[in-house]
């Protein structure tokens, strides 16, 4: 199980963790390197421009949301650069970042399950690429 993998198993069992992803996929919202906080999301709430960890086709990605389809209970990933990783399920979306080094994303926290960070899902070590 690679990193990316571990740290999605741990958002999906209700950790927020705090880990630093390499890649340069999602410049300028994300430099590789930086600290990033991802916290339990209720998919129920996301919006377009999220940014999310997710699995898409056996990859776990920290990108963004950029489609929602209700109707059939799925959510569109994309880099910042335009590609797009393609549509996955809402379970399949494990958390939302919340802060990058140490900076709160506007309006995510409300999109958390999650009431405070906990301190013990600390991973400061370098991911998989993004």
């Amino acid at each position: 199980m690679g990193k990316m993998e571990m740290i999605a198993a741990r958002v999906a069992e209700g950790a927020t963790v705090d880990f630093r992803p390499s890649g340069s996929s999602m410049v300028p919202l994300i430099r590789s390197g930086d600290l990033v906080t991802v916290a339990p999301v209720d998919p129920a709430r996301l919006e377009v421009g999220d940014i999310v960890l997710a699995r898409v086709a056996g990859t776990v990605y920290l990108h963004l949301v950029s489609a929602l389809d209700p109707a059939r209970g799925r959510v569109q990933i994309s880099n910042n650069r335009g590609r797009v990783n393609g549509w996955t399920g809402r379970e399949r979306v494990f958390g939302i970042c919340v802060a990058v080094k140490g900076d709160h994303r506007p309006g995510a926290m409300a999109k958390s399950v999650a009431h405070e960070p906990n301190p013990q899902a600390s991973d400061r070590a370098p991911s998989n690429d993004q």
